[in-house]
Formats: structure tokens, C-alpha cells, sequence
């Protein structure tokens, strides 16, 4: 067997590492930021592999190389391209390798770190150990000072886990389904308890060396950055109901600073017991925005379940927001000059940008609607669900037909689910 070149290895993990939400994705366009032969794209591109984009601690977007470890898998989970069962070109780096690479991109200026994940191959300590010894290769061996996010193995020694929380920024675990149930009949070779044990675990570290921190000063960092999850979507019959009490109770129980989610994908050789097409990707979208109104806009789980159709699940047409507000009709419409900020808030087409925006004005001067319009990107979603000083929109918010007024038109929707 030919051995395989580093552009050829690069070329398989970074496209397997695609499937990993948990490192978030700007979309950017294509660039070739590295020639390749006849003038083809080159290693560098920013599309579809190799260089994802996430948020720093302190908020800045930032590039990193995003690929696995290796794709060689024991597990069967029948949802993994890389399960041990599937018929896909495998390969597998060195630590050095990773490293090299890591460093290469660095210097080139095309990345600002590394995110990193792997199969298990061998065993779930042994691959620890070699990814462990990738960040710690770049932060002692190369004083790296660049953003590290290690995708950690619930499997493997809490110990080795540590030792990942003390040289990355981020550390992750994923949970993989919203269900036991559904993760019992999908991914045999893992356990519920198991994860949970594990993000417990982490959640502990991070709170044992940040109080050590305020103690003393040259006590080690343990993921400064936190820890995130990942569930898929769509590949079991949980609803977004299910999905968004998961995500709640994960982000209580283990103060999580992310949870992704991922809508399943058809891959090679599929398992017979998987959908036979993806769901749509706005379902996808919907479960981030609902993620937003527990995070940025006061809602309780409970609330944005309320948002849900008759089967357990997120209309797909308005998003959760508004869909809340239509149910709920009798809290609208709300006076901008008088609210709240919490009422406000409530109030589809008003960010969290745009309220702080009015609290700030109506301290000078009492609004309009022409005020509210210069503040916020579209006033046409606001309208039926606010007063100011010249309008009130009488029986607009009580519309029978509001929700396809309001709806984004079927064209917009499509780029969703195409």
C-alpha cells in the first residue's frame, strides 16, 4: 500500500471533521489562499473543510484548522461517516504531524489555532493521550499561544481529559442525540451516563482552578473558554421539544457556553435504520434561534416549547419568537415608550441591540414609529406588536391572517431547504 502524503491526509480528515458542528462555521466564500497544481484551490480554502471560524472568550471571530486525529474508528455508531463499518478512505496523522501543520498554517497567517478531533482507534485512552500530546507539543515544545479546542472522549481516564482542560481553550464533549433512548439504538458502543459523567467532570475543573486562580496567581488555567456540545438533528424521532429541554437541563447541569446542533446528514453506505433524507435545514436554524431566546432573551424552556406545533415541533415558516408572540396575543401590543426591557424583548423584529438602542432614546424623547423604524432593521415584523406616540396598530395584532403577513416569502425559505 502507497503511503499516503500529508496533502492527501489533510484532504480526508479536514473533510471529515466537516460533520463536527460544535466548532461554529462563519459560511465564508470561497478563497484560495494557497495555489494548488493548474491553478486549482489549494489546501487554505475557507469552503466546506479544513478552516472553520468560532468565537474567542473574549468575542472575536477567529480562523482555525479544523480536522480529526484520524478517521479510523472501533465504534459503530450507525449516524458516523467514520463509523468502523463504513466504507471511506481512512487516514491518520502523527501528533507531529498535526503539529507541523498546525504551525505552517500559523505562521502563514491563514489560521489563528486549532480545532481538533479524532475516531477512536485503538482505544478511547490511547487517542487521548496522542491529542493530548498535540496541544501539549504546541504549548511547551513551540510556546503556542493561539486558540486550542480539543474534542475530548467520554470514554476515556478522567485524567487524561484533564490534562486536555489544561493546555486547550475550549473543550468538548458531545452527547451526541437529544434521547437515551435514541443514543442506546444509534450508538451502541456509548452511554448516556457516561457523557454526563464526563461533562460533570470538566464543569468540576473548570470551577476547581478558576477559584484557584483567584488564590493564586501561577495556579494552571483549565478551559478558559468552557466547554460545548453537540446534538443531531433529525436522525432519531425526538422533537425539537425534546431537543430543547435537552439543551436547558445540559446548559444548567454543566454550564455549558454552547450547545450545536447539527442536522443529520445521509452518508455512505447508510445504516437501514436511519432516515433517507436529511431533514430540512431550516429546522436546524429554528433550534438556534430558540437556543437564543433562552440565552439572550429571558425565555424559559417551558416558553419556547409553548412556540411548538401540535407535534412537538418548531414551526418551520416564522421563526420561535414570533410564533410565541402569535400564541400569546393578549401580552401585545406593548407601549416602547413605557415597556420594559424584559416586555420588549418579547417583541418580534426588536434584537437585543435595538431595545437597548430605544431604552436609550426614550430617556431624551418620547418615540415614533419613524424612531423605532431608524432603530431596528425592519419595522414591518414590529409593527402589529407595538404602541408608540402616533401609532397603535388598533386590530392588527387580533388578525386572523398575521402569521403569513409576517412569514419570510416560500423563496427565502427554500435556500434553507435546498
Amino acid at each position: 500500500m502507497t503511503a499516503q502524503t500529508i496533502q492527501q491526509k489533510l484532504e480526508i480528515l479536514a473533510d471529515a471533521a466537516k460533520y463536527d458542528a460544535s466548532c461554529a462555521s462563519s459560511g465564508t466564500a470561497k478563497r484560495n489562499s494557497m495555489g494548488g497544481p493548474n491553478g486549482r484551490g489549494g489546501i487554505g480554502s475557507t469552503e466546506g473543510m479544513g478552516i472553520c471560524h468560532a468565537y474567542a472568550p473574549d468575542g472575536r471571530c477567529i480562523s482555525l484548522l479544523k480536522i480529526l486525529l484520524t478517521n479510523h474508528c472501533v465504534f459503530d455508531c450507525h449516524y458516523c461517516v467514520n463509523r468502523k463499518s463504513s466504507n471511506v478512505p481512512r487516514a491518520r496523522f502523527s501528533p507531529q504531524e498535526v503539529v507541523d501543520l498546525t504551525l505552517s498554517f500559523y505562521r502563514r497567517n491563514y489560521i489563528e489555532g486549532l480545532f481538533l478531533s479524532s475516531g477512536i482507534v485503538k482505544s478511547s485512552n490511547h487517542t487521548m493521550e496522542q491529542m493530548v500530546e498535540v496541544a501539549r507539543i504546541l504549548r511547551e515544545e513551540h510556546d503556542f499561544r493561539g486558540y486550542i479546542h480539543l474534542k475530548t472522549i467520554p470514554e476515556a481516564d478522567p485524567e487524561i481529559v484533564h490534562q486536555a482542560g489544561l493546555y486547550a481553550d475550549r473543550v468538548s464533549i458531545n452527547v451526541e442525540l437529544p434521547t437515551d433512548s435514541g443514543l442506546t439504538r444509534l450508538a451502541p458502543d456509548k452511554d448516556a451516563r457516561q457523557i454526563e459523567g464526563a461533562m460533570g467532570k470538566v464543569k468540576e475543573d473548570i470551577s476547581e482552578l478558576k477559584d484557584a486562580r483567584k488564590r493564586f496567581r501561577h495556579a494552571p488555567r483549565f478551559a478558559p473558554a468552557g466547554q460545548s456540545t453537540q446534538m443531531i438533528v433529525g436522525a432519531d424521532a425526538a422533537t425539537d421539544a425534546d431537543i430543547v429541554g435537552k439543551a436547558s437541563r445540559l446548559y444548567d447541569s454543566f454550564r455549558l457556553r454552547r450547545v450545536y446542533y447539527s442536522a443529520f446528514s445521509p452518508i455512505p453506505d447508510a445504516s437501514a435504520v436511519l432516515p433517507l433524507k436529511r431533514p430540512p435545514l431550516i429546522r436546524e436554524h429554528r433550534l438556534y434561534q430558540s437556543d437564543w431566546l433562552m440565552r439572550f432573551y429571558g425565555y424559559k424552556p417551558a416558553e419556547v416549547m409553548q412556540a411548538t406545533e401540535a407535534d412537538g415541533n418548531l414551526p418551520l415558516d416564522i421563526d420561535p419568537k414570533l410564533a410565541w408572540a402569535l400564541k400569546f396575543r393578549e401580552q401585545f401590543p406593548v407601549d416602547v415608550n413605557r415597556a420594559t426591557k424584559e416586555q420588549l424583548l418579547r417583541v418580534p423584529g426588536l434584537g437585543v441591540k435595538a431595545v437597548g438602542k430605544i431604552l436609550a432614546s426614550r430617556r431624551h424623547r418620547a418615540l415614533r414609529l419613524d424612531d423605532v423604524a431608524r432603530l431596528t432593521q425592519s419595522v414591518t415584523k414590529v409593527r402589529p406588536f407595538i404602541c408608540t406616540l402616533d401609532w397603535r396598530p388598533v386590530l392588527l395584532t387580533d388578525r386572523a391572517d398575521l402569521r403569513s403577513l409576517l412569514a419570510p416569502k416560500t423563496e427565502q425559505l427554500e435556500l434553507f431547504a435546498a
